[in-house]
């Protein structure tokens, strides 16, 4: 006979209680707990999974293969470079996103490829009619013979379906949708999307199916249910984009075969995801002539080097306020640390200002590389002094106020000498011969504050 446990689990953290509490004392949020009633199987019980999936036996580790995985490509160059070459047999991944962000269209597409490239697609929807899965292929072209699509929302009829169909990509949308019946809480549950999560997982490695879970995202960002969901997973991507425009970005927050630091950039037409080839100009196309507070910086996410925008805005405090200090796109903590570089190294009066900084086109600077570009931009703000358009800026600054080398320079001066860009100002340790562009090195950001002053009022650069 099967025992039934009564467990009271916290939705927001997933720690586990035998009674009823306000408070959870994991996370310590209010009113977080709900009854969640088990079924375990008892002592001697016949586990169906492991019948149906096999069982694995120890081996010695020279013993097992060490051929090269071939992975499925997409069809989407960015996907594939953000999933580090495509997707590995076997592997359990995770795309989550807001609302209408286009989850559902990118992975309409991506099993129309898979489907006329590897074999069929089994693409399984808890949330749409198997007629609005169709609307969407004939929107999109991507009617396949090689693409099944079901409607159902029980994992055990789902695990009936992938050993029927035998696919080669089976594709779940969405991991909050879908529930196992031996458990009484509703659908989207921690409870049900830990277990939901442990059997595709199951399935996944056990048959070397690849499998792709959508999940939706809270009001606060962050992947709806457990921690558990993301740690199980292989991969997790974050779909991000403004609904005001039709832009894109894919970004891997977690891969175990390839960098987290790869991006995708596209853009959301009738036809479809269009991958955007070169993004360094998108994000520089609206960019001010001529404006004070904006510099160009190269960045590098992962290993391609994108051109970015940023701009800052220093304004007089209000009535003698408290200064405001925000910041979007770049972390909040080295940006005051180059605020007060610039405050006691060279003078400049910021403890009455109110200091906006911005990245143009949603994207997120982390690496140190950006500090000598804000110092710019903030005293461009300041002194009411342009860059000229052709000028670029890139360097991390130290508490001293010295400048300090950075990586892949070759490929930042590379990517700006593309898109027409004449010089750029950077470390003096990061100075190099190049035909294209012309490199000003710099000590300190004193010097870089020199050269900004003197340009301010040479409009040959322009």
């Amino acid at each position: 006979m099967a025992k039934k446990t009564t467990l009271f689990v916290c939705q927001n953290c997933g720690n586990e209680f035998s009674r009823w509490m306000g408070r959870c004392t994991g996370c310590g949020e209010w009113n977080t707990l709900v009854e969640e009633v088990s079924v375990k199987g008892t002592k001697g019980t016949k586990n169906s999974w492991v019948s149906f999936f096999g069982t694995n036996k120890p081996q010695p580790i020279t013993a097992v293969s060490s051929s090269q995985i071939e992975r499925y490509h997409t069809g989407l160059k960015d996907l594939d470079r953000v999933l580090g070459g495509g997707i590995v047999p076997g592997s359990l991944g995770l795309i989550g996103g807001d609302p209408g962000v286009g989850k559902s269209t990118l992975l309409m597409q991506v099993s129309n490829y898979v489907a006329s490239t590897y074999g069929k697609v089994l693409y399984v929807s808890g949330e749409e009619s198997v007629g609005q899965l169709k609307e969407r292929a004939i929107r999109l072209k991507a009617l396949n013979d090689d693409l099944v699509v079901v409607t159902e929302a029980d994992v055990e009829r789902i695990s009936i379906h992938i050993e029927n169909e035998k696919p080669s990509l089976v594709l779940i949308d969405s991991i909050q949708a879908v529930y196992l019946p031996e458990l009484t809480s509703t659908p989207g549950s921690v409870g049900q999307v830990r277990e939901c999560t442990t059997r595709f997982l199951q399935i996944a490695k056990g048959t070397g199916i690849p499998i792709m879970l959508v999940g939706h995202v809270t009001k606060g960002g962050a992947l709806a249910g457990p921690k558990v969901l993301e740690h199980a997973v292989d991969y997790v991507l974050y779909f991000e984009g403004e609904n005001h425009t039709t832009f894109r970005i894919l970004r891997g927050v977690k891969n175990r075969f390839g960098s987290t630091n790869e991006i995708g950039v596209f853009e959301m037409t009738k036809e479809g995801l269009v991958v955007i080839d070169n993004p360094s100009s998108l994000f520089l196309s609206q960019r001010p002539q001529d404006g004070p507070g904006s510099v160009v910086m190269p960045s590098m996410e992962g290993s391609r080097p994108l051109l970015v925008e940023l701009q800052a805005l220093v304004g007089n405090t209000i009535f003698g306020g408290v200064p405001r200090r925000q910041t979007t796109g770049v972390d909040h903590k080295r940006f005051s640390m180059v605020l007060a570089v610039l405050e006691k190294r060279n003078h400049y009066p910021l403890q009455n200002k109110d200091v906006f900084v911005n990245v143009v086109g949603g994207l997120k600077l982390e690496e140190p590389a950006a500090d000598l570009a804000i110092a710019i931009a903030v005293a461009s703000s300041i002194n009411s002094i342009s860059l000229p358009q052709s000028w670029a800026v890139l360097g991390e600054v130290g508490l001293a106020g010295e400048v300090r080398a950075v990586s892949h320079i070759e490929q930042r001066l590379h990517e700006l000498s593309k898109l027409g860009f004449k010089k750029c100002i950077v470390p003096i340790n990061n100075v190099k011969e190049n035909a294209q562009i012309k490199v000003i090195g710099v000590n300190s950001v004193k010097d870089a504050l020199h050269i900004l002053k003197a340009q301010g009022g040479d409009d040959s650069e322009r």
